[in-house]
């Protein structure tokens, strides 16, 4: 077996993205231009670099420990180290044990009848991102497509495999009719006939549901990280590494306004109200900005370290962030200083969502919560009235990308690297249900109806688990039987850190979930503060209109 000097360099560019080291690995990528070698990133799994040290590791132990004539070296209990792996892989391996025996013994698996896997991506599928009013669920791949899927309604499994269709979105360059690399974000407006994807190659487009390309939207000149729509579908907002955001007249096309606040690349943009939004950046500053203004509104400053996502609360009065400096932060345009400064996790926090409960939600006498998922495998919950972590989800052996509450927010996904898809209670935070899927997750997403989550994953496809709430009630009657297991320990791992859906300044040619991975930042933004709120009948005539709705044409493009 051999190695290339080009395969070598893709292994260190890769293993660069992954830790996060994003203008180092610009660098690298042009200098070594490994982005022009024939090699189809795809097909190398995260951590390959790592992997392949510490198999080289291993033959330097036998190598050191074997005399010339193949007798053993009698080396006493010294092992050849570094950072001692074999302790730190006994201590991770344990810990996977104990997690999968838990999980076993819970019973709590998906049942396949239940899972319905998509598949056509021709490369990682970093985000998705259902349709608010239809069972329609949108994908955006590496392989410079998005994807438009009609599930049914009442079908899982392989039944509903064989019946889903789908509109294949493709992104080209306009002037050079090339594939246009990572589709890095999805968003739908709020009727649902309109898809915004951000890509890769700085430019945002706007799609009906049937997968017809309405408009394309240029300005930027980096890649796109984040799209939003705001609550009416007239004005569309993108954050991008070109440093700027954008707020676009989405029908007409043309820039409203761009601003140009931030002094490093646009990591998250989310609006706060019809005419005003906030951003952030790895610069480590977060901007409140208002249409017509040309300064911003409020300047918040308090992390140490990039900020990665931002999220005003449904009632737009209270604004959340999450950092690489391994807090999250509550914010008030009232003050400076935060109202709340979350500092109990131990690495880099991914994402964060509000839970569609409190004040100005149709859920308004539950308490308000913040889901925090971070690099150190957890996700914890926070009580914002209360100030105070009332539970920390620590299932998972690896970084936690997504997190999504259902909603009616009694329930929360959490999607990790270490291929598991975990639902936990919000009230007593125990897992209800787990899928293991084939691959690292990037993305999770419940449709409107709470009824199915979606997952995206690193190799190449889409699943969707049927769920109702009578699941819910039969995991708590099991439970009742036996005593709660234990959660595994918290103790820290070495792990690669995969790197940012949204890189850094002049990112390489892709984008990650971050990591390359990532690509857009997953999220799917929870409704802004408005003025009106549709009522409790309102909805369930709504969504007993939509029951069953499936459309389109299988394999359109």
């Amino acid at each position: 077996m051999s190695l290339t000097s080009d395969e070598l360099n893709y292994l260190v560019y890769r293993y660069l993205l992954e830790s996060g080291y994003t203008h180092t690995a610009f660098s690298f990528a042009n200098e070594s231009l490994v982005t022009k070698a024939n090699i189809n990133g795809a097909d190398v799994p995260p951590g390959s670099l790592i992997s392949f040290v510490q198999k080289g590791m291993m033959y330097v132990e036998i190598e050191q420990h074997i005399n010339d004539d193949g007798t053993p070296i009698d080396a006493g209990e010294e092992k050849l180290s570094l950072l001692l792996p074999g302790h730190v892989q006994s201590r991770d391996n344990e810990d996977k044990d104990e997690t999968n025996d838990a999980m076993d013994e819970d019973g709590m698996e998906v049942e396949p009848s239940k899972v319905t896997t998509l598949s056509g991506h021709e490369n990682e599928v970093f985000t998705v991102c259902w349709n608010p009013m239809k069972s329609l669920l949108a994908s955006g791949s590496g392989d410079s497509s998005a994807r438009i899927w009609h599930i049914p309604a009442t079908e899982s499994g392989p039944e509903a495999e064989r019946n889903t269709q789908w509109h294949v979105l493709e992104h080209f360059n306009a002037s050079s009719n090339e594939k246009a690399k990572d589709v890095t974000t999805l968003d739908w407006n709020s009727e649902g006939t309109l898809l915004a994807t951000g890509s890769y190659d700085g430019q945002a487009r706007i799609w009906n549901e049937q997968g017809k390309l309405v408009m394309t939207l240029s300005r930027h000149k980096g890649p796109v990280f984040s799209l939003k729509w705001n609550r009416t579908g007239s004005l569309l907002l993108s954050g991008s590494v070109d440093k700027t955001a954008v707020v676009w007249d989405t029908k007409t096309g043309d820039v409203v306004q761009q601003f140009h606040f931030h002094s490093a690349p646009t990591l998250d943009v989310d609006w706060r109200n019809s005419n005003s939004f906030a951003s952030c950046s790895t610069d480590k500053n977060i901007y409140v900005c208002k249409i017509g203004e040309d300064q911003p509104v409020k300047r918040f400053v308090g992390h140490t370290d990039e900020v990665n996502a931002i999220k005003w609360d449904p009632t737009g009065t209270m604004l959340a962030s999450c950092s690489d400096d391994f807090s999250a932060k509550i914010w008030s345009v009232k003050q400076d200083e935060p109202l709340h400064d979350f500092r109990l996790h131990t690495k880099e926090i991914y994402t964060i969502k509000w839970s569609p409960t409190g004040p100005g939600t149709k859920n308004p006498n539950k308490p308000l919560l913040l889901a925090t998922a971070s690099f150190d495998s957890v996700v914890k919950l926070w009580d914002i009235d209360k100030g105070e972590c009332i539970h920390t989800l620590a299932r998972h052996t690896e970084p936690v990308y997504s997190v999504a509450f259902n909603p009616t927010g009694d329930l929360i996904a959490s999607g990790s690297f270490d291929k598991c898809l975990h639902i936990w209670s919000v009230k007593d935070g125990s897992v209800v249900k787990t899928l293991r899927g084939g691959s690292g997750i990037f993305e999770v997403a419940w449709n409107k109806d709470g009824d199915k989550v979606a997952a995206c994953f690193f190799n190449k496809v889409v699943t969707v688990i049927d769920f109702r709430m009578e699941h819910v009630s039969s995991a708590r009657e099991l439970r009742s039987h036996k005593h709660r297991l234990p959660s595994p320990r918290e103790a820290p791992r070495l792990q690669l850190r995969p790197q940012h859906h949204q890189l850094h300044e002049h990112p390489p040619s892709r984008s990650q979930p971050r990591t390359s991975f990532h690509s857009a930042k997953q999220r799917a933004p929870w409704p802004v503060a408005t003025e009106e709120e549709e009522t409790v009948e309102e909805e369930e005539a709504r969504r007993a209109g939509a029951a069953g709705e499936n459309g389109g044409s299988r394999g359109m493009g």
